[in-house]
């Protein structure tokens, strides 16, 4: 992990297409808070971590086939079959 330290208005470059800049430091109930704004082209998805984790859980949960999912498929495909085909 490369670790910088940056004053507010400061940014650092990475790749030449990504831009992080610290907007603000303040703090809020004795914690310090940084503010960070980004400016990067449009490909890149950028999320905060916590939401990262979740999108990542959420798409693996709906990637798992059970087995019911599997006998649903099988009787709508089946339904669908002896449905009379128009010609």
């Amino acid at each position: 992990m490369l670790v910088l330290t940056r004053r507010s208005g400061e940014s650092i470059v990475i790749n030449d297409d990504i831009k992080v800049t610290v907007v603000s430091v303040s703090t809020r109930s004795g914690r310090p808070y940084v503010t960070l704004g980004i400016t990067a082209p449009a490909k890149y998805k950028i999320f905060r971590e916590e939401i990262y984790e979740e999108i990542k859980r959420e798409n693996q949960a709906a990637s798992v086939v059970t087995a019911g999912d599997l006998s649903a498929l099988s009787k709508a495909w089946l339904k669908e079959k002896e449905l009379p085909q128009d010609q």
